[in-house]
């Protein structure tokens, strides 16, 4: 893409640090995503990979550097610009966070009722659709006891989309749920994108989901993004760090 034709980024991070006493969790990093696309974040475990997206949705703020969230500059916003943000960039949490009381089709409900904009038939077939959508319509009447890791991060995404978002945060949307399991949301989530023109953010350590889904892929080594770009580029790095985290997955795929 010719540099004068690239839109402006809908997220950047322009030299962001965060540290938790002496812990340095993220270390000058850089990286922007544009409109529609969708980036991965790599790294091993405590890297900083989740507290990105906690600075993205305002619940964290940097020490340092600037963020920009849906093309506005929010590092010094308070909790109530912050409110408008977050209607348009909405978080699929590791644990699905959905309540325990409400059936799979009233967690899904809850985003429409608070708008207070719809009756109860258009929430009942907008809530059919993204259950549709999701592959979870027959589950929902029941409860999310009743589901799987993987059918309650199903429900979760039907539930984030339900709030109509601009960008959507995916936080190790894998982890803990069998490979096919895996392959499935994997699918689900790169047909979002495509159908609805989102924009994603993926925080991972599953190599095929990051190949499968990831336009460019930013890799967190010791609070530094230590590569940013496409993820063939990636595999072709001399970075040890990022050559172990590819060979393992090869030793997984064996397996």
């Amino acid at each position: 893409m010719p540099e004068e034709a690239k839109p402006d980024p809908y997220i950047a991070f322009l030299d962001i640090s965060k540290a938790f006493g002496d812990n340095v969790v993220l270390d000058h990093v850089t990286f922007e995503v544009f409109p529609a696309e969708t980036v991965c974040i790599l790294g091993r475990s405590g890297v900083g990979k989740s507290v990105s997206l906690h600075h993205i949705m305002g619940f964290l703020k940097p020490d340092s550097g600037r963020l920009i969230v849906a093309g506005q500059d929010i590092t010094d916003y308070a909790e109530e610009q912050l409110e408008a943000i977050r209607k348009k960039v909405t978080m699929v949490f590791q644990n699905g966070a959905l309540f325990d009381s409400l059936t799979v089709g009233e967690n899904v409900a809850f985003p429409l009722r608070e708008t207070q904009e719809l009756n109860e038939e258009q929430i009942y077939q907008i809530v059919d659709g993204l259950l549709q959508m999701v592959g979870v319509q027959q589950m929902r009447d029941l409860l999310p006891s009743d589901l799987s890791t993987g059918m309650k991060r199903s429900v979760a995404i039907a539930r984030a989309l339900a709030a109509r978002p601009e960008c959507v945060l995916y936080d190790e949307p894998t982890t803990m749920v069998d490979p096919l399991m895996a392959q499935l949301l994997g699918d689900l989530i790169k047909r979002l994108k495509i159908q609805l023109n989102l924009t994603s953010i993926v925080v991972t350590h599953d190599m095929r989901l990051a190949k499968k889904l990831a336009d460019r892929v930013v890799f967190l080594h010791e609070g530094r993004a230590i590569f940013f770009g496409p993820y063939s580029k990636m595999e072709k790095s001399n970075e040890p760090i990022i050559q172990e985290f590819l060979e393992l997955d090869e030793l997984k795929i064996e397996a």
